[in-house]
């Protein structure tokens, strides 16, 4: 009785320890299932970040077209205006401005008196020379009677070779003198002439930089010195420079127009009327010169205009803005991005330079995507992320025709 008492004890005793294993076995588990979730949410986490950053340190540019401009036309280059013949004026003598005749703006001819300079001190120095040539032309005079008389006495043995020779020695330097002295006044009248400014040529007085009573030193001694600025301003000279591409179109005698912006749809006709016929090493261009006639002073010199020549620019070109170029070293390079997201670096050769857009004459194609503001750091073949922009090149889109108000319906159908 008590054993088997014992022993069904027992046998209750795991029954009761069974369901407690059970609960702490399924616990384990579900934590060991839920450890493995969060380890591989964690990898996956950890993956993704690593992707994230790959794709953040690939960098995004933004990308355009080049513009496709095609047809005939002239050949348009920016041009600076410069007057025909130009000139400071400066002052041959010593003295103070006495008067000025003429200010800026002013048209003189040649030979119009523009100033006069008072100039006391040589007016002195003339009149001495005068004085001395007076004293030399009787010295000479005296001299001269001498000898005669010397020449005369010798004839009767009155006097000896030797006084003679004195008399006639003394005579050739005494005319040496009056000579010297007449030299003397010459330059001093010449430079008693140059109290006078007069107009070297034709033009337009662009400067006056003294004024009644202003020292006045003779020389060329730069702006500070520099009575007047004279400018012939018909013709007038427009300086271009010709791309290289373009220079063996360019001779003497093609038709040429100006335009400015101060006078819209009017031209001013002239002529290429000399090249310098070598290439400028810096800028790879040639420099040409156009002259205009400009009989009523509507051009005006170190004027901004563009000009036209009349070479005829055939076939498909490209425009790029200023700001898709890398100056780079070995030269001027365009970034281009490829199908596969690549980016290289196109070498370019460039025409017409427009200010803010330039013409490329080889390296791009029109389907090209040509990277806008390009970063130094990029590298050629790199990875890129594309964003396509607007062209900030394309002209302005059409508005849209206006809708019919309310809900009227169009013409021909019935509502």
């Amino acid at each position: 009785m008590t054993t088997q008492e014992t022993t069904g004890g027992q046998g209750g005793g795991k029954e009761r320890r069974s369901p407690l294993f059970t609960v702490f076995f399924i616990v384990v588990a579900c934590l060991i299932v839920l450890g493995g979730i969060l380890i591989v949410q964690r990898r996956a986490q950890y993956k993704a970040l690593a992707n994230d950053t790959e794709q953040a340190a690939i960098p995004t540019v933004a990308v355009i077209h080049a513009n496709v401009e095609s047809g005939e036309e002239d050949l348009v280059l920016p041009g600076t205006m410069q007057a025909y013949v130009e000139s400071p004026i400066y002052a041959r003598t010593n003295g103070y401005l006495k008067k000025w005749y003429y200010d800026i703006g002013s048209n003189v001819k040649k030979g119009d008196l523009l100033a006069d300079i008072d100039t006391p001190e040589v007016d002195q120095q003339l009149s001495q020379a005068r004085a001395d040539l007076n004293t030399a032309q009787a010295n000479a005079q005296l001299s001269e009677i001498t000898a005669a008389r010397y020449s005369e006495l010798i004839k009767t043995d009155g006097v000896s070779k030797q006084e003679v020779d004195n008399a006639l020695g003394d005579l050739a330097a005494k005319r040496a003198t009056v000579q010297s002295a007449e030299a003397n006044v010459r330059r001093l009248e010449d430079l008693e002439s140059f109290k006078r400014i007069y107009a070297p040529f034709s033009g337009v007085l662009t400067q006056r930089n003294v004024d009644i009573g202003t020292l006045i030193n003779a020389g060329n001694g730069g702006t500070s010195q520099q009575l007047f600025y004279l400018a012939q301003t018909d013709p007038i000279r427009a300086y271009v420079n010709v791309p290289e591409a373009y220079a063996p179109s360019i001779h003497p005698g093609i038709g040429a127009y100006l335009e400015l912006t101060q006078f819209p749809g009017q031209k001013f006709e002239g002529k290429v009327v000399r090249s310098a016929n070598a290439i400028n090493l810096s800028t790879r261009t040639l420099l040409t010169e156009v002259d205009v006639p400009n009989p009523l002073g509507q051009l005006l010199p170190g004027g901004y205009a563009q000009v036209h020549l009349e070479v005829k620019v055939k076939g498909e070109r490209l425009q790029v803005p200023v700001n898709t170029l890398l100056f780079r070293s070995e030269g001027l390079r365009a970034v281009v991005v490829d199908a596969n997201h690549r980016a290289h670096l196109q070498t370019l050769t460039i025409g017409r330079d427009y200010g803010v857009t330039l013409e490329v004459l080889n390296g791009l194609k029109a389907d090209d995507w040509i990277v806008l503001n390009p970063p130094d750091s990029l590298n050629d073949g790199e990875e890129v992320h594309v964003k396509e922009v607007a062209n900030p090149m394309a002209p302005p889109a059409q508005p849209a025709p206006a809708k019919p108000a309310g809900n009227a319906a169009p013409a021909g159908k019935k509502s």
